[in-house]
């Protein structure tokens, strides 16, 4: 049997066997014809065991000499030799940068809104890895509107995989109350000041707690974890962009927009609205997909101007009237995919190129049922 077949077998067991929702899944990158197993994507520091077997049949068993706890390495990898067939378990990795200070905003386009830079530091958190599906979007508005729940829009999708669109800030703000009700979260959004009554109806500026529940990202939230790890530039990927990376409206009006194809993304502009399925193109660093056009990303901050003054967790203005959105849009240029561009709305306002995706505070763990566990792997989320 071909090394690939037995891979993906093993790959199949090790989600069986609990990987965790939040993080990248192991992966057994390489297998050498000299019998050495490379395993990457493990949590650093922590103890890995390779089992072998005759066949693929089993028994399995760990008691091979140096295979029952090997250490994993800082790189989140183990590399051993290892005879016959195969497989490894370990504590899956997550996406986990240290809490540490970021330049916010830029100066390479001129843009006002987006300056000055100014340093922000942003604690940890976990945020979904796809923008919201409209199959997903789907099953937790069901689940809203039988308990209690009412929205301004039912949400629209060109297909199951395709972002939701056509939501308002209220209805993004609502779902994602109804997504940790369901889940059994405490939310995150209130109508009170003493956070004793959910948010589930009407057009409220809530009150959050922001240490439980899925929620929008703030802003800050947003821009770092669309750099992906990266800074000083344009895109995750460095300072020019083309059809290849997103999908987005191309124009010879951006120096930087260097697509050999210009207009609407050539594979999704059969009907309107051209989105792209989750997770079509690259992730980022962070292993996060779509940061960049596909649709716009509701975020929670009221849009204010920026202090040049270094901030912790920045939140926004405490008052306002429109919401910040960023990201880009597939009907919408090459500037207005940049990491640092800033864009604003009325909260009411919706649109085929309107949408969103949700965070988690750190230390928000997995649920236990199978339901729950099913809706997370569909929408996973790193920790950034």
């Amino acid at each position: 049997m071909k090394i690939t077949t037995i891979k993906n077998l093993l790959i199949t067991l090790l989600l069986a066997g609990g990987a965790s929702a939040f993080g990248q899944v192991p992966v057994i990158s390489s297998f050498g014809q000299n019998g050495v197993l490379i395993c990457t994507n493990l949590e650093r520091g922590t103890p890995a065991s390779v089992e072998w077997a005759p066949s693929l049949q089993g028994p399995w068993t760990n008691t091979w000499s140096g295979l029952d706890a090997v250490m994993v390495d800082s790189n989140g990898t183990i590399q051993v030799s290892v005879p016959m067939f195969y497989r490894v378990r370990g504590v899956a990795r997550t996406t986990n940068p240290p809490p540490a200070s970021m330049a916010m905003g830029d100066t390479l386009d001129g843009d006002t809104s987006a300056q000055p830079t100014h340093t922000v530091n942003v604690s940890a958190f976990y945020m979904d890895k796809y923008e919201v599906t409209k199959a997903l979007w789907d099953e937790v508005y069901n689940w809203a509107i039988a308990n209690g729940y009412s929205f301004d829009n039912t949400g629209l999708g060109k297909a199951s995989t395709h972002p939701v669109q056509t939501v308002s800030w209220y209805d993004a703000v609502k779902w994602c109350n109804a997504r940790s009700e369901k889940e059994g979260r405490t939310p995150a959004y209130y109508t009170d000041s003493g956070l004793s009554v959910r948010y589930r109806t009407g057009q409220v500026a809530p009150y959050v707690n922001w240490n439980s529940g899925y929620r929008l990202p703030t802003e800050a939230e947003w821009e770092k974890a669309a750099r992906g790890g990266s800074s000083g530039q344009r895109f995750p990927w460095g300072n020019t962009i083309t059809h290849s990376q997103a999908n987005y409206y191309s124009s010879s009006n951006d120096a930087y927009d260097i697509s050999s194809t210009r207009g609407y993304h050539p594979s999704f502009s059969g009907v309107t609205p051209y989105t792209s399925p989750v997770g079509y193109f690259a992730a980022n660093g962070y292993g996060l997909y779509d940061m960049v056009g596909n649709i716009w990303e509701w975020c929670w901050d009221w849009y204010g101007s920026y202090s040049s003054a270094s901030q912790t967790d920045p939140r926004g203005p405490a008052s306002g009237s429109p919401r910040v959105f960023r990201g880009g849009s597939w009907n919408y240029g090459a500037i207005y995919c940049r990491a640092a561009d800033r864009t604003y709305a009325d909260p009411t306002c919706r649109g085929n190129g309107f949408g969103f995706r949700s965070v988690l505070p750190s230390g928000q763990q997995k649920r236990s049922s199978r339901g729950e566990a099913r809706d997370e792997r569909r929408l996973t989320a790193e920790r950034v």
